[in-house]
């Protein structure tokens, strides 16, 4: 029996059409999220916490990424950050096209008479003695648009750097209104 040559055809095209695309995971790695900052000048120490941090799925959903240890907030005080960086978030997520990060900033607190001790983030950190002021996040809500791929062949990392003093204003009375402004310094 000889088989028709556009059936030949249909057959041998069909496995390559009914693939799958290349922006749907196929499967799990890493994705590190580093934070450095630009300094608010006006103090010694200031202490972010974190709240979220997510990366957004093409097509899906937003992916959250673990805090170290396990814990459900990551502080850290960006004065130690101006010239070193740290783990904010980090962990496995589905292989993929990736369109945004969303970080999700939920207290802060400004140090005016004493630099902190210790590291520069972890889910908790002592406070530095003296003066202090609590600041009021007005959204902590941050989405940054930078599309990213994430292949199973090597761990990516996504470098922000949170501007404090773009971010940190004095509203008079003695009270700090923050709304944060955060970049993506790169993608590697």
């Amino acid at each position: 029996m000889r088989i028709p040559a556009w059936l030949l055809i249909v057959t041998a095209v069909t496995p390559i059409a009914c693939g799958k695309s290349s922006t749907s995971p196929t499967g799990m790695t890493t994705l590190n999220v580093m934070m450095k900052d630009t300094p608010f000048t006006d103090a010694k120490a200031l202490f972010v916490t974190f709240s979220t941090v997510s990366a957004h799925l093409s097509g899906g959903d937003f992916m959250t990424l673990p805090f170290t240890g396990g814990a459900s907030s990551r502080t850290c005080d960006l004065k130690k950050l101006t010239s070193a960086q740290d783990v904010l978030g980090t962990g496995p997520l589905p292989t993929g096209h990736y369109t945004e990060i969303r970080v999700v900033v939920s207290n802060s607190t400004v140090y005016f008479d004493s630099a902190s001790t210790g590291a520069a983030c972890g889910a908790t950190l002592t406070p530095p003695p003296g003066a202090s002021a609590a600041v009021q996040v007005a959204s902590g809500d941050v989405k940054l648009n930078r599309e990213f791929d994430l292949t199973s062949a090597t761990a990516t990392t996504v470098t922000l750097d949170f501007d404090g003093n773009q971010s940190v204003k004095a509203v008079g009375n003695g009270q700090y209104l923050m709304t944060p402004v955060i970049g993506i310094v790169s993608v590697q």
